[in-house]
């Protein structure tokens, strides 16, 4: 199967003749071939986008509500395709692809469909005037989204970027493109206008870098690396261009002795390696309390040991494969680096794999003691199923160690003491964080971090934000 890109309402064959081949990485089959698209296709989708762009943004609010619940609607129809395509493509649980991708690709739809549809112009009364603020379109943007949560991120800019009014640009990640490729196919089922979607596959360089410096470019949304960010930082400030950076994260889950045991190690479990810890969220440093360090890490070992690692089409799997060969040798790197560094690896590996999964990216979780708080390995993003644990006696050496890090994105605190959970929370320099829980997402709360961690805030009224200009209008009264 060899991909295409969706320009103008259909799908066109890239104008070079290069070609990504995209693997399985349970496998290393060959699951498709990934057009490299050039400055000439990119230049004919950001036409195309320019070219919708007037119509598109002068319908009502109601209208594109409408067009964002006809897409969910279709992607609802089909949902078990986008759990099983999302698998395959990234090597997560096909149980994880249903619960979070599917589902929340669909929800992302209906969630700002709903905003949008309800979007008030704000009012603020003056003794002899009235000022209206309203939210005007931007103009063509271009979405940039990584490999951990393709369609899942991909739905999460798109929504709100052509419910406000303005038409894209997309690019996903080279390596995990089929859940794009089957949104443009929706798309083109139900009959959206041409122009107001479109997608270029191919790689940072060729394709990405294009998309990003193109003067007729109005604003870029950008989710993936720290490194990556900051070079589409340099190339969008040159023209000004309206810049999101949703980026990498150094987590940290901090267990008090007082929070409650069993739930909290099934909590730190989810956080540590869910989607083979290859989610920006991720707590990939865990602190705990002195008093039960010992038997929470003894607790902790026990239930990664029971995961179940396989093909990620099973039913019953609970970790998948790495998404490329290349980023199993970075883990790998890694792991022996915190042995060089003085830690001590309490369990993980290569694992005992079914036949037919040898040439697959697989690693079985890592757990790492005795490491510095200072060092590499606990202070570097690694994204994988790699942790390392970290005993504290006192709040405020707690505090140290944890803000030592470049990354501020998220975190989490354990503890029955809900005062001084959110003591602890709010001395932390992160974006977010959770108490006696992980991961639990309200769509209408700010999403993003501080230092390295991005630039700017996704999430309900952030995003309609950062996807439309504001513009105030005051009326003098007679």
């Amino acid at each position: 199967m060899n991909l295409k890109n969706y320009i103008g309402g259909g799908f066109r064959q890239q104008t070079s003749n290069n070609w990504i081949t995209n693997l399985n990485p349970a496998t290393g089959e060959e699951i498709c071939k990934v057009p490299v698209s050039n400055s000439k296709d990119v230049h004919e989708a950001i036409n195309s986008a320019r070219i919708a762009y007037p119509k598109w943004s002068k319908l009502s609010h109601g209208e594109r509500s409408l067009w964002l619940s006809k897409i969910a609607d279709k992607l609802e129809e089909m949902f078990e395709e986008i759990a099983k395509i999302e698998s395959i493509d990234t090597g997560k649980p096909i149980s994880l692809a249903r619960s979070v991708d599917a589902s929340r690709s669909i929800a992302n739809f209906r969630f700002f469909s709903e905003m949008i549809r309800d979007l008030e112009i704000e009012e603020f009364e003056m003794e002899d005037a009235t000022n209206f603020v309203i939210q005007k379109s931007i103009g063509v943007g271009a979405l940039i989204t990584p490999w951990n949560l393709p369609l899942y991120l991909l739905s999460w800019k798109i929504a709100p970027a052509i419910g406000m009014g303005n038409t894209v640009v997309c690019k996903p990640s080279e390596l995990t493109p089929m859940t794009a490729d089957l949104l443009m196919r929706a798309i083109n089922d139900i009959g959206l206008p041409p122009g107001v979607i479109n997608l270029v596959h191919g790689n940072g360089i060729e394709t990405g870098s294009q998309l990003v410096e193109n003067p007729d470019i109005d604003f870029v949304s950008f989710t993936g690396g720290t490194v990556t960010g900051s070079k589409v930082a340099s190339s969008a400030a040159a023209s000004f261009k309206k810049l999101s950076l949703e980026l990498g994260g150094k987590n940290s889950s901090i267990i008090f002795a007082d929070c409650e045991f069993d739930k909290t190690v099934r909590g730190v479990v989810r956080s540590g390696f869910l989607n083979q810890g290859q989610i920006c969220l991720c707590g990939s440093r865990i602190f705990i309390e002195e008093e039960i360090y010992d038997d929470f890490k003894n607790s902790l070992i026990d239930a990664v040991e029971n995961m179940k690692i396989g093909n990620p089409l099973n039913e019953d799997t609970d970790l998948g494969a790495l998404i490329s060969r290349e980023h199993l040798r970075k883990i790998e790197y890694y792991s022996d680096l915190a042995i060089e560094e003085g830690g001590v690896l309490l369990t993980g590996g290569v694992p005992c794999l079914p036949k037919g999964l040898e040439k697959g990216n697989w690693i079985a979780p890592i757990i790492v003691e005795g490491l510095n708080h200072e060092s590499r390995c606990s202070k570097e993003e690694i994204f994988g199923p790699m942790v390392t644990l970290h005993k504290f006696r006192k709040e405020d050496e707690l505090i140290k160690m944890v803000n030592n890090t470049k990354y501020g994105l998220a975190g989490s605190v354990w503890t029955e003491d809900i005062e001084k959970g959110r003591r602890v929370a709010e001395s932390i320099e992160t974006g977010m964080i959770w108490i006696n829980t992980w991961l639990h997402r309200d769509l209408r709360v700010p999403f993003g971090g501080v230092k390295d961690s991005g630039i700017g805030r996704e999430g309900g009224k952030w995003s309609l934000g950062f996807f439309s200009e504001l513009m105030n209008v005051c009326i003098k009264h007679k």
